[in-house]
């Protein structure tokens, strides 16, 4: 399946600039899919909320489910997905409950975008996660940045919550913080070797975009098209990419397309 460039990134230009790093890799990881097992692809969106990442993969031709505790988010996905002129099954779930209510070992990628930070076990999570994933599949997985929280404390004129954050285990600045944890490079690293995946690349997301005035997105069309250029450069750095509001890991389950006929 041919792809359309545009059909993989967000179409605002603010979205653009904050998830292009994203989108680029879903983009390759797709194609990569594609090639090793065809088309459509079985793509499980777990916490997929509205379908904000969900209605573009289901342009694409994919089937695709998405797994969300919340009705009302459902609701908004089917209204997405209709005005789109797709389908894409919404099922009201927690992540806990992917083994009972997607077949096991038959997703090629599932996406898990800013969920470890909110359920109770992180681990436990990731490992019903892959157990609906098919050997050889992906797994995309987005989480707050603890390291980009300590800047983003200090830069906003609370020096003693961002000192808080750079001891603390969970990310964390104080029972105030409305993020029940965020994640460190290593940490998110180290959940995923234990879920029994191997990490394919690391990248950030929101590295200068979270940093500037939204005013910065409404300016000359030049100057949106180079922030966008610069993200998706900055994203690709580590150094760079460790300050990054959230962080993208793509992690693949070891085994190959023979092994999930």
């Amino acid at each position: 399946m041919g792809h359309d460039d545009s059909a993989v990134r967000p179409r605002h230009a603010t979205s653009a600039a904050r998830t292009v790093v994203l989108w680029d890799d879903l983009r390759d990881s797709l194609l990569e899919l594609e090639r090793e097992f065809g088309t459509p692809l079985v793509v499980v969106d777990a916490g997929g909320g509205t379908g904000g990442d969900a209605v573009p993969l289901a342009e694409l031709g994919h089937d695709v489910t998405v797994v969300d505790p919340s009705p009302d988010s459902l609701a908004a996905l089917e209204r997405r997905a209709n005005e789109a002129g797709v389908r894409v099954r919404a099922v009201q779930g927690e992540t806990s409950d992917l083994t009972e209510l997607v077949q096991p070992a038959q997703a090629h990628l599932v996406l898990v975008h800013n969920v470890v930070e909110h359920v109770e076990d992180p681990d436990s999570a990731l490992r019903d996660v892959v157990r609906v994933l098919r050997p050889g599949g992906m797994v995309s997985l987005v989480a707050s940045n603890a390291l980009a929280a300590v800047v983003h404390r200090a830069l906003a004129g609370h020096p003693e919550d961002a000192r808080r954050l750079l001891s603390s285990p969970d990310g964390r600045w104080g029972a105030t913080d409305p993020m029940p944890r965020r994640f460190t490079r290593e940490q998110l690293h180290g959940l995923v070797a234990e879920s029994g995946l191997t990490v394919l690349a690391t990248h950030g997301i929101r590295v200068v975009a979270d940093l500037l005035p939204g005013r910065s997105f409404d300016g000359e069309p030049q100057t949106v098209r180079e922030l966008v250029a610069l993200e998706q450069q900055a994203g690709r750095q580590p150094e760079l990419s460790a300050i990054a509001t959230h962080l993208h890991i793509l992690a693949r389950r070891p085994g190959t397309t023979e092994a999930a006929e």
